[in-house]
């Protein structure tokens, strides 16, 4: 961890009379933060997915129920408005509830009692942390002690929030167009529900993505206006290019404040990173990332190792707000960075603190005896005999993990009545299974050949070659088996584990004793086979095996949707 700020932000570069927001006025700020379950920290690509998830099983499942499918629509986005835009919940609930009551006029109770649950549920949450941002941006704006100043570049073009106005404006365009021509294409009551429901969130989920646009721009547009509030503050950078900042004095970088994601100034791409489209830049930094999660500088709160930098803050910090960070160069020498943010700012509540330290700590041990464990493994492996050509190939546990799919795609397919079921559970049991059956295959027959030149691996569509100079590192990772190289390459393979049992019979799992030999042979050019692998020797691509599970189970999912015998 890092305990000392080694990149300090040039006179020059800070506004007269720009106080530093220490500790003792940080926590005034962190106290106005509302309770963790009704907090919202900046969305990964996982939450976004979790929510649009949610959102649309609810909808799905309130369609089934006899809801009708504008409605049902409009009940599951909540999922979705609650993390992203609590704005729209204000309006949006009770909008619900008189929209149901008006549907239903005659008593129904339990269509009355969920609208009032909902309604009065996310009016509380959303109420909670509108409320709060009033005390936040107060508590900023009394930490800076009125002193103000131009926030920097103020006069240059403003980009903010044109990439999600142009977005939401695409999945308005295309929700309406989905409603109108395909609803007449299904024979079933049901299917045509479904489908007019689902148009009517895609159209949610647009206007969600062009207010996010509009607000956000607008915020931008009033922190440039006029002279902004300014503080001093320690920032550091993350993997995936956003900012976490603390307080000035906290060099040890132990209670981050908030997380945004920011952007250069000067940056040439019209492009904005609101909560929406950071997932994009998620999802493209995680195929990217080639980096050893052993290698990691700080396991609480760093995604990379980095020093903590002096900044200065444009803006008064709360939930939602738009900031500018003017912070030290990445190396000494260099000139100040400034940065507008690309989403909202996101507090970290102190529980949320407290959480993740207890996790750090625990992971930290799991690390460091797993880490034992691959050097005593890797140490062993290089006692090995040389060979000419080193092969590995899937096993009992890859076995076991294919017969586990199998065995939970005969249950989703068994649970699924022609008769009872609704299209929504057919729709998720017909998608889960087609993934099964291109992933069994490569749980059966995967191979990684090494020779002289590299790794050979073989996947479903092709065999990959990994020449040694390009091989990163090999790691099993909780069930994963993973092998990254440079370019953001990976392959991974999961598998059942024991690891209190393997532990009391001294046995390792089989994928840490590969990635141990893998990784004995990377350092030691000694160790590395010294023979060519012949092509049969390296695995063939795995689409033909996929191809009769494929078949197998789109037979099974028409006997589902034809009403045809099942045996």
């Amino acid at each position: 961890m890092n305990t000392d700020v080694r990149r300090t932000l040039p006179a020059t570069a800070i506004p007269d009379g720009c106080l530093p927001w220490s500790t003792e006025h940080t926590q005034h700020w962190t106290r106005t933060l509302p309770p963790v379950w009704a907090s919202v920290q900046r969305l990964r690509v996982r939450g976004l997915k979790l929510a649009l998830l949610l959102g649309v099983l609810a909808a799905l499942g309130l369609i089934s129920a006899g809801v009708p499918p504008y409605l049902a629509a409009v009940a599951g986005l909540h999922l979705v408005w609650l993390p992203l835009r609590p704005e729209i919940v204000r309006v949006s609930a009770p909008a619900l509830a008189v929209a149901v009551l008006v549907v239903h006029p005659a008593p129904v109770l339990p269509v009355i009692a969920g609208a009032l649950a909902l309604t009065a549920t996310a009016l509380a949450v959303s109420g909670l942390r509108l409320r709060a941002r009033d005390r936040q941006r107060d508590a900023a704006l009394a930490a800076s002690g009125g002193v103000t100043a131009p926030v920097p570049d103020a006069g240059g073009p403003l980009r903010r929030g044109r990439f999600l106005s142009r977005l939401g404006i695409l999945l308005v365009l295309a929700g309406v167009p989905l409603i109108v021509t395909t609803a007449g294409l299904w024979d079933s009551g049901e299917g045509r529900r479904a489908v007019v429901g689902g148009g009517c969130f895609v159209a949610g989920l647009g206007v969600t993505a062009l207010l996010s646009g509009v607000l956000g721009g607008r915020r931008a547009t009033a922190l440039r206006a006029a002279p902004a509030p300014v503080l001093r503050v320690l920032t550091r950078e993350t993997r995936r290019g956003g900012a976490r900042v603390f307080a000035a004095d906290d060099v040890a970088g132990l209670r981050p404040l908030f997380t945004v994601g920011v952007v250069a100034l000067d940056h040439p791409k019209d492009y904005d990173g609101e909560d929406v489209a950071e997932g994009a830049v998620d999802a493209l930094a995680d195929a990217t990332d080639i980096a050893d999660p052993v290698e990691a500088a700080n396991p609480l709160f760093d995604d990379r190792p980095g020093p903590l930098r002096e900044a200065v803050l444009y803006g008064a910090p709360y939930d939602g707000a738009e900031v500018v960070l003017v912070s030290a160069a990445a190396e000494p020498g260099g000139t100040p960075v400034a940065e507008r943010s690309s989403g909202p700012v996101r507090p970290v509540p102190e529980a949320a603190v407290r959480w993740r330290l207890r996790q750090a700590k625990r992971t930290a041990a799991r690390r460091a005896a797993e880490d034992a464990e691959h050097r005593g493994l890797v140490e062993a492996a290089r006692r090995t005999t040389v060979v000419p050509v080193r092969r590995w190939r899937a096993g009992a546990v890859d076995r076991l993990a294919a017969l586990l799919m199998m065995l939970c795609g005969v249950a989703a397919y068994l649970t699924v009545d022609d008769g009872d079921s609704g299209l929504w559970q057919e729709i998720l049991v017909a998608l889960s299974g087609l993934f099964g059956a291109f992933r069994i295959p490569v749980k059966l027959r995967w191979r990684i050949t090494a020779d002289r030149t590299g790794l050979w691996l073989n996947g479903l569509r092709r065999t990959t070659h990994v020449p040694w100079d390009d091989f990163r590192s090999a790691r099993r990772e909780d069930l994963e088996l993973k092998l990254r190289w440079s370019e953001g390459g990976a392959w991974t393979v999961s598998a059942p584990r024991w690891a209190r049992l393997q532990r009391r019979r001294g046995v390792p799992h089989p994928y840490d004793a590969l990635a141990a030999e893998v990784t004995a042979m990377h350092t030691d050019r000694a160790l590395r086979p010294t023979g060519d692998s012949e092509e049969r020797e390296r695995g063939r691509p795995l689409w033909p095996l996929a191809v009769p599970f494929v078949l197998a189970w789109l037979a099974a999912a028409v006997t589902v949707v034809t009403g045809l015998p099942r045996w």
